[in-house]
Order: C-alpha cells, then structure tokens, then sequence
C-alpha cells in the first residue's frame, strides 16, 4: 500500500467507501521513519527507511492529504517503539543505549527468525530521541493524533544494562536489582513471579517507563492540544508483566485519550473473555476504548466469518470501535476472495459513522 502512489490513492478511496473513518499509517518500524526526518538523519545516518519506492517521497503527507480530504482521522502508529532490528544503523550506532538481560545479551526473537534489540527506555537519550520523532511528527504535518504500541515497553527479562542498574541501585540504597528467575518465560501466564522483590523490580521498571510516558503527553499537548494520544497495547496481565506497559496506570492517570487493544485470539472464548475484563470495562467508562482485531497475516489468513464474529461481540460489549491489523490482510490474504471480503466489510459498516468524542 504505501510504496506506490497510484496504489496508496485506491487504497484511501476504498477505505473511504467502505466506510471507515480512521487510518493508523506506520511510521516508525525496520529502525527507520517511513517519513523525512532530521531527528531520524542525525542518528542513523538515514532520512528515510531506504525502500526505493519511498525515495522523493513524503508518505505520511501523502496520507493525510488525502485521508482528510475522504473524511477519514489519520493516526500516525509508531510501531516499533523502544524495538529496533539488532542489524540496524541505530542500533549499531548507538551500543550505549541498549538494554540488556542479566547475561547481558541484547538480542531477543520475535517469532523465530527476527533478531531484536530494545532501546532502554530510562535513558535519557533513548527518550530524547523518541520524543524528537513524535514533536517531529506533531509540528510538521496536519495529523489527528499519534498512536504509541505496544513496543514502549520492554521484555520482563531485560534492565540490566549499567545504566538502569546504577539507577536502580542509586534509588535502593545500593541494592541491586533481584536475578532473572530461571522459570520466567515470555507467555500469558509464564512471566509473572510472586517473589517480593521480582514484583518490585517490575513494578519500579514499569513506573519509570509510566513517568516518561507522562512526559510525552505533557510534551505533545503543548504543541497542539487537540492532538489525540492513543496506544495499542496487549491485553493488561500480559502487558504489564511481560512488558512491563502497564496502560492501566497511564490510562488511570489521564495520560491515554484513545486505546485500541489488541486482542489476536483464534478462539472465541478467548477474545470475549479479554474484552471483557474488569481494566477493561473500567477504562471504557473514561475514554474511547476499540479493539484491534487480526484480520490477517501471510501465512494465517482469517475468514470473514471471525472477523464477523469479533466485530458483533465488540459491539455487544459497548466498545467503542473496531480496528484492523493490518491492510493488505482485508481482503488480500483470506480464504474468500477479495471481491468477497470487500462485500462482507461494507456489510459491517453499512453507514459512516463520526469517530467517538475525546475529552480533552
């Protein structure tokens, strides 16, 4: 969708006849900006991710140009977030800011094959680069708001590079942070410990994170107050105990005005009992609260029939709105044909309907 002018345009168009009202465009993923950017320039030698077919172009004000003229929100989707590729410019042009696991490794897997490694989020410099991007963004192009991922966390076994060590320490009277245990694994119910001083490692991990979270926003409203925060996290248990994003808490503090959360579950029993938790039904009392639901991926394409099924109990549950993870999946890489899918998403959005009202 993006690297084609003549392909982004039918894209919006379709989009905007089938009734959808939002657009989440990635613009932060791979180590690069899929936008021009000084900030991006400076630190990794890179104005813009080096796909030939984004050369001498500006992506991003490609979509909001023509986003607004549709009538559709755009939302620019920071998703990497703290994450980079361990092959990329910045992470090889800034070792120093890597955070690492007790062993002092740095790279950790996504699926089976991706080699990553995760920016400290409590370093200065680390926040002063993420925070550049997002003022970036913010002052140079007419967007609606800018949505944070589930990446502005960082996996429970990592903090012990030197930096949050001799942080942590300087705050604990010397102390050190607790070992990793050995029987913590990344999962839903794996990653969680009842030993005291674990919890208060998470706990201490997670608030610094909360903190510049807060420093975010404060950043944000003051250049333009108007601009929508959003954030697509995991579900809560998983989030703040193996990432350690508690969005419960920046939601409970006022730092979230959107929350699109992803619920990728297969089974229905699964998906109805995550949107349908208590922080859930909580936070959808304050604000806008949709659910991101799969609609497919090349190797796991989804039938409408789910999706179908997704949407309806979402809106049973009084949610505010779908979202859908993630484009060429709607209706390129399903069991139906796309001719098929298109036809079942107008049925889903049979009218246009106004995005839901932000407090500000």
């Amino acid at each position: 969708m993006l690297f084609d002018s003549k392909i982004l345009t039918k894209s919006i168009n379709t989009l905007s006849r089938l009734n959808f009202n939002t657009l989440y465009p990635a613009v932060w993923n791979w180590g690069y900006t899929l936008y021009p950017s000084d900030i991006a320039e400076s630190l990794t030698g890179k104005r813009l991710d080096p796909e030939k077919k984004l050369q001498g172009r500006d992506v991003l004000r490609e979509i909001v140009e023509q986003g607004h003229k549709k009538g559709l929100a755009v939302i620019p989707w920071f998703e990497f977030g703290f994450m980079a590729p361990a092959d990329s410019e910045l992470a090889q042009r800034n070792k120093e800011w890597l955070t690492k696991r007790q062993d002092k490794s740095t790279v950790w897997l996504e699926g089976k094959t991706h080699e990553r490694v995760w920016l400290n989020p409590l370093h200065p410099e680390v926040q002063n680069f993420i925070t550049g991007l997002l003022v970036e963004i913010v002052t140079n192009y007419n967007i609606d708001g800018i949505q944070l991922d589930d990446h502005f966390g960082i996996p429970f076994d990592f903090g012990y590079d030197s930096f949050t060590i001799e942080l942590y320490k300087k705050e604990h009277g010397g102390k050190a942070p607790p070992q990793t245990p050995s029987y913590l694994k990344m999962g839903i119910n794996n990653c969680m410990s009842n030993d005291p001083s674990w919890i208060e490692w998470t706990k201490w991990r997670s608030e610094k994170i909360t903190q510049y979270i807060e420093k975010i926003f404060i950043t944000i409203k003051k250049i333009n107050p108007n601009i929508i925060i959003s954030v697509s996290p995991n579900p809560q248990l998983f989030s703040s105990n193996c990432f350690l994003l508690d969005w419960q808490d920046w939601e409970e503090k006022g730092l979230i005005e959107e929350l699109v959360l992803q619920v990728y579950r297969e089974k229905m029993i699964d998906f109805n009992r995550e949107i349908n938790r208590p922080e859930v039904k909580k936070a959808k009392s304050h604000i806008p609260f949709g659910i991101g639901i799969l609609s497919g991926l090349k190797n796991r394409p989804i039938p409408m029939k789910r999706i179908i099924e997704q949407v309806q109990n979402t809106r049973n549950s009084n949610l505010s709105g779908v979202s859908f993870f993630f484009y060429e999946s709607l209706w390129n890489m399903g069991p139906e044909t796309p001719v098929k899918r298109k036809l079942n998403f107008r049925q889903i959005f049979p009218t246009s309907i106004d995005r839901p009202l932000i407090n500000n």
